[in-house]
């Protein structure tokens, strides 16, 4: 079977019972030509270069099930996720769950029965009891 859309996608995971996981991949790129439109939008904060960004979806395995198109590396994993309309998705198949890494806890507070996301890390000055958990 092969699932074209995002909509296939989750429409795949509703019916066989998979559990998503998403997660934002970074590409190094070449600079873009000095004084062009949107020269800074590729920078990424996190790797320091220039990037662009896609959106991946795959299934417990690792077997990649949808790619996304490919934004700008600046941009945040959950803003590039919502363009996408994976959020979207989310409200029309309630029964999909997935895993997402740190990048998409907001998404994870909204929908807090579906998606999965690692706790977060405790402050420096958290009791040592916080820090070791």
């Amino acid at each position: 079977m092969r699932l074209r859309t995002l909509a296939d996608v989750f429409a795949y995971a509703e019916a066989a019972g998979i559990r998503l996981r998403i997660d934002g991949a970074e590409t190094q790129v070449r600079r873009p030509k000095a004084g062009g439109p949107g020269r800074r939008a590729y920078v990424s904060g996190k790797k320091k270069q220039n990037t662009v960004k896609t959106t991946t979806i795959s299934d417990g395995q690792g077997r990649l099930l949808w790619s996304g198109a490919d934004r700008p590396g600046r941009m945040h994993d959950q803003t590039a996720m919502r363009i996408e309309g994976i959020a979207e998705q989310f409200r029309l198949h309630p029964k999909v769950t997935a895993e997402v890494d740190e990048g998409y806890r907001g998404l994870a507070n909204e929908f807090p029965d579906q998606i999965g996301a690692p706790p977060k890390k405790p402050k420096g000055d958290a009791p040592p009891g916080e820090q070791y958990a």
